[in-house]
């Protein structure tokens, strides 16, 4: 993600030191230019459906998980 756009920061959720740390390693892969484009592609072909919560719902007007509202779905686009 830090590829696509620099302000992009996954915020990984664990409970486990072990997994944090593992999770902070991803810090350090660096993709090429090719291996981007190969992955951006293989991402492409996914169909993405559905929301976190329904539209419209309680959830959804409370978390900002709506679609039109959702940056990280859009930064996919």
């Amino acid at each position: 993600m830090l590829a696509q756009k620099p302000w992009i920061v996954p915020i990984p959720g664990t409970r486990k030191l072990g997994r944090l740390e593992e999770n902070l390693g991803a810090a350090d892969v660096e993709l090429t230019p090719e291996e981007l484009r190969d992955l951006n592609d293989a991402l492409s072909k996914i169909e993405i459906s559905g929301d976190r919560y329904p539209l419209g719902s309680e959830f959804a007007k409370r978390t900002g998980n709506q679609w039109e509202n959702n940056y990280f779905m859009q930064a996919l686009i």
